[in-house]
């Protein structure tokens, strides 16, 4: 393999600083890593690899993801062909790009699905996935083998252990991507996986783990005629029941085992290059069936990242906004990138029959414009495309990437260009961080998980937990999402649809409270408690003193209360799903039905307060979009005494903050098709100013202490640095 000299990266395009942000690393970044997918085996012709390389250095390009897949590399057991991918190594480092590996080990060789076949993903109806080929390339091998047979992990850790051997001193590597869009092969509440022999044992291992003994665990799954551990099998069908309960966090808890087991080997052979993963931004409704979970994938990396597409994931720009801001919440300080971003067409999509030519189905250099600024404006702080060019085969052909399908140079691309060589031009800008929202929404796992059970699906929480989301960014407020664990670091939170909580979750609500923290509930909170059995006093789980009331009466029948209508605190809002209705007790009414049964009460606690209410106006908001919800949402934070970073007289315009050590930086975003002017005001704690430089497009800024006025171009932003 050919060894290239360090100092010629250099020299060879964007400016390379250490990052403070990093840790047991000493790797180096560009000021911000700016490239794209670039080599999947099959694709792009090997004919024009060294114009490719050439072509994405001479335009600002500075990092390149490429798919290391097993089956295309050990050829043979023991025997591997790295012929391919020394090649993208080296050109890489010739031309001043850094690469990230992406280890696919969901690519197993064709011959180790002849040599391991009990190891077959196996289905909950006994079916078998072969070796089949992945939309993404043409190359054999997916979705691999269940890594719950150890003696496939060893092969698999084998192949690990050769390739990061075999480049963590090349001058090219940057890390490693350990999880690419987190999924894992989970099938859905139809045909779950994974059956085979190996995973029902590590699921008796990790039940022995939580019940000690056998009698036990009769106790808790109500099946007493068990004679040994062997006898244990997982449910074929999902039941509201502890057993389908602890199947699927087991499923959750063994998908994070192997994530870890792949980080600690990678850090055991490299302790210099960086370890990567990147999510989809879907927690609040992948997590039961895909195993998504972003706070459980970013703890174990040091960068982190998202995919979105607009094309695939929606146009609307809270959608966006609200993939960076799951990512950005997970990541907790570490640096984050939208790791897919969208910068070409995507054709034969499912979605495509529901979208306008406008919408990101025929993407723009407009359009990418607008999506690297709305990333870039949440936080994030690196830039890749799924392609760097496309595909010419599959059904994904001509889709995502930036550049032509011969490679050539287009209007898009020299878009990607502009704002690459923009954002690695000026370290500073990337030194000041997002400030912290002024509300946290509450990610509450079994919340989720309970509603997949019921319904085989998780309409209900995303539902509710977007629409909460939604109403606070159409008031310009910025609503962090919020781990259980982290609530403490918000003064005051929101918890959409809670009807299933553990006792320990209710108890870490309570002392939040307790402690001064505000809390606002959606309707039946901890309804369900452990191994999902109702309480006989609701709220459940010792909640009705924390919220001063006890249930009067509840109504379970969403198909017919979608225009649930309510008055709480003055305003009169949507609610939906179920109708659950109280007596005070210490707390006091604070909203009403129109029958006149209470439908919501506040409650002081400990140096605390609450708010519970007895619908779900988040999945209310995400269904109508009624002015009134959204200005009930906008005085929680009065209600809660809380300022506000911001105000806009224009909310179309969408503004983030930024403070750190690069100093103060005021980001708006126009995703409409019209030039928008606006005035905004600024808490007193952010500053007063002087003046304010545009560095995006230097568009005039006038600024007078806290008051900002600017015009936005269409589908643009403005990036002003105040002073």
């Amino acid at each position: 393999m050919k060894v290239i000299n360090r100092n010629v990266l250099m020299g060879c395009g964007a400016a390379i600083v250490l990052c403070g942000l990093l840790t047991a690393a000493d790797s180096v970044l560009p000021v911000f890593p700016y490239g794209a997918v670039y080599f999947r085996k099959s694709n792009p012709p090997e004919q024009d690899w060294e114009r490719d390389h050439r072509t994405a250095a001479e335009n600002g390009m500075n990092t390149f993801r490429h798919w290391f897949m097993w089956s295309a590399i050990e050829t043979e057991p023991g025997k591997y062909d790295w012929r391919d991918y020394d090649r993208m190594m080296d050109l890489a480092a010739n031309n001043g790009i850094k690469v990230v590996i992406a280890e696919m080990l969901n690519f197993a060789p064709e011959w180790a699905f002849e040599k391991y076949p009990r190891a077959l993903y196996k289905g909950s109806d006994d079916s078998l996935v072969y070796s089949g080929i992945s939309a993404s390339t043409e190359t054999g091998g997916y979705p691999g083998l269940c890594l719950d047979n150890d003696d496939v992990k060893a092969q698999a850790e084998k192949f690990l252990a050769a390739m990061v051997n075999r480049y963590r001193d090349h001058p090219a590597t940057l890390g490693y991507d350990v999880l690419n869009e987190g999924w894992y092969f989970g099938g859905d509440a139809r045909r779950m996986y994974c059956y085979c022999e190996a995973t029902q044992q590590k699921f008796r291992e990790w039940l022995k783990g939580k019940y000690r003994t056998l009698d036990q665990l009769k106790k808790a799954w109500n099946r007493y005629s068990y004679t040994d551990w062997q006898s244990v099998h997982p449910p074929r069908n999902l039941t509201g029941y502890a057993e389908s309960l602890d199947w699927l966090e087991f499923r959750l808890d063994d998908h994070y085992r192997l994530l870890k087991w792949r980080t600690d080997l990678i850090r055991s052979l490299d302790k210099k290059n960086l370890v990567v993963a990147h999510g989809v931004g879907k927690t609040l409704m992948g997590l039961p069936d895909h195993g998504l979970n972003d706070w459980r994938f970013a703890a174990n990396v040091q960068v982190y990242g998202f995919t979105f597409n607009a094309a695939d994931d929606g146009p609307e720009p809270w959608k966006h906004f609200e993939a960076v801001d799951i990512t950005r919440a997970a990541a907790k300080g570490k640096p984050f990138w939208h790791a897919e971003a969208q910068a070409g067409p995507d054709w034969l999509h499912s979605r495509m029959i529901d979208l306008k030519r406008e919408e990101g189905m025929i993407a723009q250099p407009e359009d990418i414009r607008l999506w690297n600024l709305t990333s870039m404006a949440g936080g994030a702080t690196g830039i890749l495309y799924p392609r760097w060019r496309p595909l010419l085969d599959g059904p994904l052909f001509g889709a995502y990437g930036p550049y032509g399908m011969d490679g050539s140079v287009t209007p898009r691309s020299e878009m990607t260009a502009k704002i690459a060589r923009w954002a690695n031009a000026d370290p500073e800008t990337w030194k000041a961080r997002p400030v912290k929202g002024e509300i946290g929404l509450v990610f509450v796992p079994e919340s989720e998980i309970f509603n997949y059970i019921q319904e085989g699906k998780t309409d209900f929480y995303r539902e509710s937990a977007r629409g909460a989301y939604q109403a606070f960014f159409d008031s310009n407020i910025q609503a962090d999402f919020v781990n259980i664990d982290d609530i403490k670091d918000y003064p005051v939170v929101y918890l959409p649809f809670p009807l299933m909580l553990k006792g320990e979750t209710a108890r870490k609500l309570a002392d939040y409270v307790r402690s001064g923290g505000y809390l606002i509930s959606e309707a039946t909170p901890g309804y369900f408690g452990d191994r999902g059995r109702v309480g006989t006093v609701q709220p459940n789980l010792g909640l009705a003193a924390l919220f001063g009331a006890t249930e009067s009466y509840v109504e379970f029948v969403p198909h017919i209360l979608d225009d649930l209508r309510l008055q709480v605190r003055g305003h009169e809002i949507d609610g939906r799903f179920y109708d659950q209705q109280y007596a005070p007790t210490q707390g006091t009414a604070a909203g009403w039905y129109k029958s006149g049964a209470v439908a919501a009460v506040e409650n002081n606690y400990g140096n605390g307060k609450t708010l519970l209410i007895g619908t779900f106006p988040g999945a209310g908001y995400y269904l109508r979009h009624s002015p009134e919800t959204r200005v009930f949402f906008e005085e929680l934070l009065t209600w809660a005494g809380q300022e506000r970073w911001l105000r806009c007289d224009q909310p179309q315009l969408k503004a983030r903050l930024h403070m750190g050590a690069g100093g103060t930086y005021l980001w708006l975003v126009n995703p409409t098709r019209a030039p928008l002017s606006a005035r905004l005001s600024l808490a007193a704690r952010v500053g007063h100013f002087r003046e304010g430089h545009d560095l995006w497009q230097n568009q005039p800024v006038k600024v007078n202490g806290s008051l900002v006025e600017v015009t936005v171009g269409e589908r643009n932003a403005a990036v002003i640095r105040l002073q």
